[in-house]
C-alpha cells in the first residue's frame, strides 16, 4: 500500500521498551521406577507432561515411587502442578536402576521440546543409594554426579534425597555433590501406606513447598522455603534432635554442613522450631561459593536469566543505532523496576559502558551490557543483645523525687 497524498499514516516503531512475561519456574521433573504404571500412559524412558489433578494420569502411575512422589507434591498444594513424568525400567540391581536415571538426565535438553515445556525443579529416584566399584570401593553416586550438568541446562534446580542413616554418613555423601543447584536433604518422610507407616524419599515433598511457595507470589520463584510446614508426614525415617539454640545438635549440625532437614515441631518446648507438626528447615545448595549459596537466590537469578533473553531476544537482528540501545537497555531497566517494586529483588543497576563498546565490536554487531542485581537473602540467624537499661531506673528516681516535691 502507497502512501496517500491527502490523509494520513500510520507507523509502529520498533525501538520501544519491549515488555515480557516471566517463564513458569514451577514446573516439575520426576524420575523414577514404577512397575505397574500403565504402560500406554508412561511408555519406558519417556517424558510424559500430566497435571496432578488428574486423577486419570495420577491412576496410571501405579503404586510405585513415582506414584509417591505425585502424592507428596499434592499434599503440599491446594491445585494441581504441571509436572514432566520419566518412567525408567527397575533393573536387577541399584547399579542398573541408577544407570537407566543417568541415561535420562544425560539426555535432558531432549525433554523440553519433546513436552513443550521446561520443568525448572528437578527430583530423581536413587540419589541415597551407596554403590560400589568392581573391588567393592565405595564410588559417588552416579544420578548426583549428573545432576548439575543436567539443572545447568535447563536453568533448574534438583532436591536430592541423601542417606540419612546417620549424620555422619549424611554429611560425608553431601560431599559428592558441588553444586549451588542441588538442595541435599538429610532426612526421609514416614507416611501411610495402606495404614501402614513406611519410608519414602522427602525429595518431593519438599518440591512440593517451592511449588507452593511459588503459587502464593503469583508463579514468581522468589521466595525461600525454610520454616515451612510439610504436609502429609506421620513421622521421620529416624529421630532428629534439633534445637534453635543449640548448634551442637544433629540437625544443626546437618544445616552447618549445607544438609537441609525436616524437624518435627514440639509443644511446650521454647527452642523448638514449633509447637507441632513438621517443619522443613534449609536455605542452602551444595555449592561451595558463597554468593549463590542460598537456593531460591539461584532460582530467582535464573527467572531474571529467562526474562532478559526473552527481552534481548526481540531485539536481535535489528540494524544498531542509538534508539535500539537505548530502547534494550530501557527494556531491561523496566523489568528489573518492577521486581525491585515487588520487593523481588533488592536492587539493580543496567550500565552501556562505552570502553566495553569499542566501535571494532560494534563493526561486528556485538553489544554488551552491564548488569547487577542484588537478590534478598533469607533471615536465617537472629542475635540479640539483651542488656540492662538504665535510663529506665534514671526515670523512676526522677519520677520519685518529683512526687515528694510536690508533696512538701
Amino acid at each position: 500500500m502507497s502512501a496517500p497524498t491527502f490523509g494520513m499514516t500510520f507507523t509502529r516503531p520498533e525501538t520501544e521498551p519491549v515488555p515480557v512475561l516471566g517463564a513458569d519456574f514451577s514446573k516439575a521433573l520426576l524420575i523414577e521406577t514404577s512397575a505397574d504404571a500403565t504402560a500406554e500412559i508412561y511408555p519406558i524412558d519417556t517424558p510424559v507432561r500430566i497435571s496432578t489433578s488428574d486423577p486419570i494420569a495420577v491412576a496410571g502411575l501405579g503404586t510405585g515411587l513415582l506414584a509417591d512422589a505425585v502424592k507428596g507434591i499434592n499434599d503440599q498444594l491446594t491445585t494441581g502442578a504441571d509436572v514432566i513424568v520419566v518412567r525408567v525400567t527397575e533393573g536387577g540391581t541399584v547399579a542398573e536402576t541408577v544407570a537407566s536415571i543417568v541415561a535420562v538426565l544425560e539426555d535432558v535438553a531432549a525433554i523440553p521440546p519433546a513436552v513443550g515445556a521446561t520443568p525448572r525443579l528437578v527430583w530423581a529416584g536413587r540419589t541415597a543409594a551407596q554403590l560400589v566399584d568392581a573391588e567393592e570401593a565405595p564410588i559417588a553416586n552416579p544420578v548426583l554426579t549428573a545432576l548439575p550438568a543436567a539443572c545447568e541446562k535447563l536453568l533448574a534446580i534438583a532436591v536430592v534425597d541423601l542417606d540419612d542413616t546417620s549424620t555422619a554418613i549424611t554429611l560425608a555423601q553431601r560431599e559428592e555433590i558441588n553444586s549451588p543447584r542441588v538442595l541435599p536433604v538429610g532426612i526421609a518422610a514416614k507416611v501411610l501406606v495402606d495404614d501402614v507407616a513406611v519410608t519414602r524419599p522427602m525429595g518431593p515433598r519438599v518440591l512440593g513447598l517451592f511449588m507452593r511457595e511459588d503459587f502464593g507470589r503469583g508463579g514468581l520463584p522468589f521466595d525461600p522455603i525454610a520454616n515451612r510446614v510439610v504436609n502429609g508426614l506421620v513421622g521421620l525415617s529416624r529421630d532428629l534432635p534439633f534445637s534453635l539454640l543449640d548448634g551442637s545438635t544433629e540437625g544443626q549440625q546437618l544445616l552447618e554442613g549445607n544438609v537441609s532437614i525436616v524437624t518435627r515441631g514440639e509443644r511446650g518446648v521454647d527452642a523448638a522450631v514449633a509447637d507441632g507438626g513438621f517443619v522443613f528447615i534449609g536455605t542452602d545448595g551444595a555449592g561451595t561459593g558463597e554468593l549463590w549459596r542460598q537456593i531460591h537466590q539461584v532460582r530467582g537469578a535464573d527467572y531474571l536469566t529467562v526474562k532478559i533473553m526473552a527481552i534481548t531476544r526481540s531485539f536481535l537482528g535489528r540494524r544498531i543505532s542509538g534508539d535500539l540501545v537505548e530502547a534494550w537497555l530501557n527494556s531491561l531497566k523496566f523489568m528489573l523496576r518492577d521486581h525491585k517494586a515487588a520487593n523481588d529483588i533488592l536492587g539493580y543497576d543496567v550500565q552501556f559502558i562505552a570502553d566495553q563498546n569499542s566501535p571494532e565490536q560494534i563493526r561486528l554487531g556485538r553489544l554488551k551490557v552491564d548488569l547487577a542485581v542484588e537478590p534478598a537473602p533469607a533471615f536465617r540467624l537472629a542475635q540479640h543483645d539483651v542488656r540492662r537499661y538504665r535510663p529506665a531506673v534514671e526515670g523512676l528516681v526522677a519520677d520519685i523525687v518529683a512526687r515528694l516535691s510536690s508533696a512538701a
